[in-house]
């Protein structure tokens, strides 16, 4: 079979696929009969209580005389306010990746020594098995660096002695090596896609123990591995702040629902990967990205209220963008009044514009930020309230950090495996139950037909 029959889709699928959807339709009302919470949430957002956690907490709103009460987002790593833990890193020069994986692995700020051995740690663990780049990730490289950085990982599965040992010290060195690692698959497989398809230049450059993540992230990816401070502190920062977030986000969920099951590690990741491959869940930076490049071509004046306020609309009104109805970047499915996470990127992304001379980029940025949640208000039917989300800004960071936009969401997982890590951890620990929650069948008996009377 060639690659296009592999690949076409022919009548027939398209007939039996009509079947397989009208087959799985169920009338909406039904979920409200039933009081289904779709999507494991109430209208408000509220989620279902499935678990408990110490790794992180989200706060959106605060009980004042027995009413629930809107108020600005938080977000706490093992109680502490992120928003402190980016500000503790602002009088000096290091770097706080590291600093806040340990506290979310080991529930502690780390002593300076601590966080020094820590660092040694991952970075011996920072180097690929013998021909892996050339045997894995340089063959077939696909145009999704999240499937490549899924395979890569699934793959180490076969480079491991003990791949089937769940014994916390195990997990943990395996946690630890696939947290050290994700940059080089990610970034690896971005260059094999970039010169095998693009026809660009190869480059392969070996990660510096000295360096930070985020610095070796930098030095990896660029052909002469320059990059400046700020640039560097700015990437380190995001990396912070898409580390974690609660328990009942998609992927970290599935981190608990796979690792529920005993599976070994590198499942669990994999999972947890195709899980914020989702447009709805990781992708969504690139979706902001992709609108603000036709809304900087159909406005002619980005300082016109009236004219962003009017592109803004035709996105709600399905007539601009990709016709979704959507304004990305604003909104999430917690927060209401404000996400802290963008609330902390903002005034660094304002320093990163400068630097780049895009201040009139940040201005448009900033613009929308102010009239999308009240356009949204006059246009739909809101139960919270609704602000940007940590999205609206990363993707014009990556952008202005020149990383191709095929690692935005590799970016995120890099970040992510350290929250993964954690909670996968927190389920072995506890020795929970396998994690199976209910669906109510609505279907009726049927008699069976022989295939001669059908």
């Amino acid at each position: 079979m060639d690659q296009n029959s592999y690949s076409e889709i022919t009548p027939e699928i398209i007939r039996l696929a009509n079947m397989s959807r009208e087959a799985g339709i169920i009338d909406s009302e039904l979920f409200t009969k039933y009081d289904v919470k779709r999507g494991l949430r109430d209208l408000n957002g509220k989620g279902v209580l499935a678990g408990l956690t110490n790794i992180s907490d989200v706060r959106a709103n605060k009980i004042v005389d027995g009413i629930q009460i809107p108020t600005h987002g938080k977000l706490f790593y093992r109680g502490y306010n992120v928003e402190d833990l980016v500000k503790g890193l602002a009088p000096n020069s290091h770097f706080g990746f590291e600093e806040a994986t340990y506290l979310l692995l080991f529930n502690k700020l780390p002593t300076e020594d601590e966080l020094n051995s820590f660092k040694n740690l991952l970075a011996g663990y920072r180097s690929l098995p013998t021909s892996f780049v050339r045997d894995i990730i340089m063959k077939a490289p696909s145009n999704d660096m999240m499937n490549t950085l899924a395979r890569s990982v699934l793959t180490l599965y076969s480079y491991d002695d003990r791949a089937d040992d769940t014994s916390l010290p195990n997990v943990l060195r395996q946690c630890l090596q696939l947290i050290s690692l994700f940059p080089l698959l990610s970034i690896y497989g971005y260059q094999a896609y970039s010169h095998y398809h693009d026809g660009k230049s190869l480059f392969i450059h070996q990660p510096r123990p000295d360096l930070s993540t985020a610095e070796n992230i930098l030095h990896i990816l660029r052909p002469d591995s320059s990059y400046t401070p700020l640039e560097a502190k700015i990437l380190d920062i995001a990396l912070i702040l898409h580390m974690e977030h609660g328990g009942g986000n998609n992927s970290t969920f599935t981190t608990h629902v796979v690792t529920s099951s005993l599976t070994d590690t590198y499942s669990v990741i994999a999972a947890a990967i195709g899980s914020l491959k989702g447009p709805r869940h990781g992708g969504a930076n690139i979706k902001v990205v992709k609108m603000f490049e036709e809304m900087k071509k159909e406005v002619s004046d980005w300082t016109n209220e009236g004219q962003v306020a009017d592109y803004l609309t035709k996105l709600l009104h399905k007539e601009a963008f990709d016709h979704a109805g959507l304004i990305y970047g604003v909104g999430h499915a917690v927060y209401s009044k404000s996400d802290p996470r963008a609330v902390v990127f903002k005034s660094f992304v304002e320093r990163l514009s400068e630097e780049k001379g895009l201040h009139d980029e940040f201005a448009l940025y900033s613009l929308v930020e102010r009239l999308a949640p009240e356009i949204i208000n006059k246009e739909r039917q809101m139960y919270k309230g609704v602000s940007i989300n940590v999205d609206f800004y990363s993707g014009f960071v990556y952008d202005m950090l020149n990383l191709p936009m095929e690692l935005y969401t590799p970016i995120f997982a890099i970040a992510r495996i350290s929250g993964w890590s954690a909670h996968r951890m927190e389920e072995l620990a506890n020795n929970g139950k396998i994690i199976r929650p209910a669906y109510k069948p609505i279907c009726e008996d049927r008699k069976y037909v022989p295939i001669e009377d059908r």
